[in-house]
């Protein structure tokens, strides 16, 4: 019964870690990468798609992420989509083909990503808790019907909370890599 409470919360605590890295993937750096327009959902026959289901998105250099549409008609509705998108992004349409040039950030607007950077993590280290909550509230009710023994019980929470210390350190971890990525421009 033990593995089985341990096993989900391993899982929910990685869960909170991908959740954290797919948040700040949206986050703008002031390099291209073709992550950033995942959310961007376009208007594709009627039916709201992913950008990369209407398009095939590159990186042409460090700054400028290039799109080329599967279908000429669509040209407008994929720039249409990236403008009302909160990226704050213009699109250049050259042909068929859309340039987006990424514009160097402010330091002002670095130390307002780093801030929400660190609210993100705080955010996802309090989902971790939680998990840990969860688990050793089950632990403890194992404890309290009997099933387990007062030992089994702490060795368990022990456990629980080794996992939630190696979990909090790779949020630490992810989110001190992006605070870089952010001010090192």
């Amino acid at each position: 019964m033990i593995p089985k409470i341990k096993t989900d919360a391993t899982t929910r605590m990685q869960k909170s870690v991908d959740t954290l890295k797919s948040q700040l993937v949206k986050l703008r750096t002031g390099r291209a990468n073709p992550a950033l327009l995942d959310h961007v959902r376009v208007d594709f026959y009627g039916s709201e798609v992913p950008i990369s289901q209407a398009a095939t998105v590159t990186v042409e250099d460090a700054r400028t992420i290039s799109i080329t549409p599967y279908d000429k008609a669509t040209t407008a509705a994929i720039e249409k989509a990236i403008l009302a998108s909160d990226l704050g992004l213009t699109p250049n349409t050259a042909g068929t083909t859309i340039r987006i040039n990424m514009p160097p950030l402010t330091e002002e607007r670095r130390r307002d990503l780093t801030k929400v950077v660190k609210t993100e993590a705080e955010t996802a280290r309090v989902a971790i808790r939680n998990v840990r909550r969860d688990a050793n509230q089950a632990v403890k009710e194992l404890g309290k019907a009997k099933t387990i023994s007062a030992d089994e019980e702490k060795r368990a929470e022990a456990e629980i909370q080794k996992l939630t210390d190696q979990f909090v350190a790779k949020v630490d971890e992810v989110a001190t890599a992006k605070e870089k990525e952010l001010m090192a421009m």
